[in-house]
């Protein structure tokens, strides 16, 4: 009797495990295809797959609008208390919370990790009379309303950006001419046929193009210049600006703490991962890990940060 207990729990532990390794989580990209929510909701699962971290099943739904708020309210109506469904997300949705008024609070998602972090920065047409980032300035100080600057979305980091650079260059936000792009491919588009004088995005949707040489990049985000990017930092040009879209994964309200840890012990594998180092590499992301409730406590900090920001630029009330 002893005997066949023992040979039926070992067979229900191992259909248990078989369970587990071929099981499948739910993954909102709260944008459309090809952006760098997309990028890094799928790159990160093809890394966590070659590294033999997860090897289990991935179900992606893309749904973009509105700054992610779109997605993000879907994936918690459909996927709340789910154990396995997760969502990426960034900078970007902070803002966008605010600026859309959306009811999505974000701490009542799961923080389980921040992964990248990418600067941002701002170009012309390689034909451009505009040289330096300065000559950009004079521009826009001189016509801001005939100097139109495309970026992601309203209230966005791109946004964020370029309302930082006009409130240091005292130049006043509300006459800016931003017009919002459904993707960096489409800024540099409207930079190359001149619908836009300006495009902001982040280095690894515009390196290619400048690599090219169909733009010209004046300007970046960091603190320090950036490996392999001959560019001055806005801070060279002379203005105290430092400014990252960060990316990182939510999982779905109410996860069961189990699960919550396990998906936190996993990235924190993955962001240690050689597979996960080749793809920062590759897609000129950096390392800017963080995870669980110090994550949470980021994003407290980031919507403050962000609203307070938004606000003195006359973005949101």
């Amino acid at each position: 009797m002893n005997l066949k207990k023992a040979l039926l729990s070992l067979a229900m532990f191992a259909a248990l495990a078989t369970g587990s390794a071929h099981a499948q989580v739910n993954v909102m990209l709260p944008a459309n295809p090809g952006g760098g929510w997309d990028s890094t909701g799928r790159q990160a699962f093809q890394a966590l797959n070659e590294a033999g971290i997860y090897t289990g099943g991935v179900n992606f739904t893309n749904k973009g609008g509105a700054g992610g708020t779109i997605g993000l309210a879907e994936f918690q109506g459909a996927q709340s208390g789910k154990p396995d469904a997760l969502a990426v997300f960034g900078a970007i949705t902070v803002g966008s919370i605010i600026l859309n008024k959306s009811p999505i609070n974000l701490q009542d998602f799961r923080p389980v990790a921040r992964l990248t972090a990418e600067y941002l920065v701002i170009a012309v047409d390689a034909n451009s009379p505009h040289q330096t980032l300065e000559d950009l300035v004079k521009a826009l100080k001189s016509d801001p309303g005939g100097t139109p600057v495309g970026g992601g979305s309203a209230g966005g980091v791109d946004h964020i950006a370029l309302a930082l650079l006009a409130q240091a260059a005292d130049i006043p936000v509300g006459d800016l001419n931003y017009i919002p792009q459904a993707s960096g491919a489409e800024t540099v588009t409207g930079i190359v046929n001149g619908t836009l004088a300006a495009g902001i995005s982040g280095i690894s949707e515009f390196q290619q193009f400048a690599e090219q040489r169909r733009i010209r990049i004046l300007g970046i985000t960091s603190a320090e210049r950036k490996e392999g990017l001959d560019v001055p930092t806005f801070k060279e040009a002379g203005y105290d600006i430092e400014l990252a879209n960060w990316r990182g994964i939510l999982g779905a309200p109410g996860m069961p703490d189990d699960n919550y840890q396990t998906w936190i012990d996993r990235f924190t594998q993955l962001n240690e991962s050689e597979a996960w180092k080749k793809v920062l590499e590759t897609q000129g992301w950096d390392e800017f890990f963080l995870a669980g409730e110090e994550f949470g406590a980021y994003i407290a900090e980031e919507n403050e940060r962000i609203s307070a920001i938004l606000k003195e630029a006359g973005l949101a009330e």
